[in-house]
């Protein structure tokens, strides 16, 4: 009896149809799942081989590529006609919030339904910069400056009220998102090198204004050995931990930082001090190297984009992980302040996993339906 067996390019041919039909971005998924491998290893080992924060872990996975693969099914017609309904829907949760919103760790940032805590301002990480993605759908390039300066105000004002929760880190970061889609849409150099003038001349009105907390994280970051054990404290340990993993590391499990106690939030914003302490800069460079893949096939994706809202929020998106990336790790390197970031994809927790999923969905939508918008 002759046992037929399939060639490798047959059961490629098979598998590529097989997430073709699925909506599926193959390369684009194959750089997601080298992330949350490593994820689900790091978390392990920072929690001192917590099988139950494992579990947990892979459950909010599990959902968040439930949800990756939903949206991944609608066409990005469809994500353009809701577009504006989710804003206002997000505009009014963030209302919500200012008014009834829950209180956590001495801010107001959360809506309670029950079973379920909702942040809001995770929601509008993606609806803002498909907001002003849509506004210029139709526009010719570079746009009208009235066009601009209307997408520049929702920017401002979805960032205002999310900085009076106060959130200062989140609404930067959330604003970010929304000005890359203006700088793609062809924002003039001009107009850029004005808004970054005007900015460094109102850090004194900024600085008036901040919180307390706020300001002792920029004089932490500025000088974090004058607290040594206070404020200084976290972002001190984090540098012994990168300092100590060396070339090599120390090994998975290895992290003496994070098993006794003296590494704070070891599984959410400082899992890459983690990292580099068990798998040194080894360990980096290869994490580094998987985030530059995902970046780059997202970005390419947008430019192989058949229309401006497409290829906007996709290279909006991929820009602003971009940000997170380099904002986690400066900050716990001692580059930036501490703001609360996660490290996208590796860090525990659910609310900016189900979000970076959603978009990895929208940006697979994209690729594999190319579909024009309806004009």
């Amino acid at each position: 009896m002759k046992i037929a067996l399939n060639s490798p390019q047959t059961v490629y041919r098979k598998n590529k149809g097989l997430l073709e039909a699925l909506h599926i971005d193959g390369w684009l998924l194959l750089g997601i799942l080298m992330l949350l491998a490593g994820s689900t290893l790091l978390v392990y080992s920072a929690s001192g081989g917590d099988w139950d924060v494992v579990y947990r872990h892979l459950v909010r996975i599990g959902f968040a590529m439930g949800l990756m693969l939903l949206f991944a099914q609608i066409p990005p017609n469809i994500l353009y006609l809701f577009t504006p309904w989710l804003f206002g829907i997000g505009i009014l949760m963030l209302i919500a919030v200012i008014l009834v919103g829950d209180v956590g760790k001495g801010a107001q940032r959360w809506l309670d339904f029950g079973p379920v805590r909702f942040q809001p301002s995770e929601l509008m990480k993606l609806v803002l910069p498909m907001t002003v993605a849509w506004l210029f759908a139709h526009s010719s390039f570079p746009p009208s400056y009235r066009r601009l300066l209307f997408g520049a105000a929702l920017i401002a004002f979805t960032a205002g009220l999310i900085v009076v929760q106060p959130d200062l880190g989140t609404s930067l970061l959330i604003a970010m998102s929304g000005l890359f889609v203006l700088f793609f849409a062809g924002l003039p150099w001009k107009v850029i090198l004005g808004a970054v003038f005007a900015a460094i001349v109102s850090l004194p009105i900024v600085w008036h204004f901040m919180h307390a907390y706020q300001k002792q994280r920029v004089l932490t970051f500025l000088n974090p050995e004058s607290d040594p054990l206070g404020s200084g404290y976290h972002i001190i340990q984090s540098k012994i931990a990168i300092g100590s993993g060396g070339i090599e590391g120390k090994g998975f499990m290895g992290s003496t930082q994070a098993h006794l106690e003296f590494l704070p939030e070891s599984t959410t914003d400082f899992i890459f001090s983690v990292l580099a302490e068990e798998f040194g800069l080894i360990g980096v460079i290869i994490l580094l190297s998987v985030y530059v893949f995902v970046i780059a096939r997202g970005l390419y994706i947008a430019t192989q984009a058949q229309d401006n809202f497409t290829r906007l929020i996709a290279a909006s998106l991929m820009m602003t992980l971009f940000i997170y990336v380099l904002v986690n790790i400066g900050m716990v390197s001692g580059l930036l302040p501490v703001v609360g970031l996660p490290l996208p994809l590796i860090s525990y927790g659910g609310s900016a996993l189900v979000t970076l999923m959603i978009s990895f969905g929208i940006l697979m939508s994209i690729h594999t339906h190319k579909k024009m918008l309806t004009k």
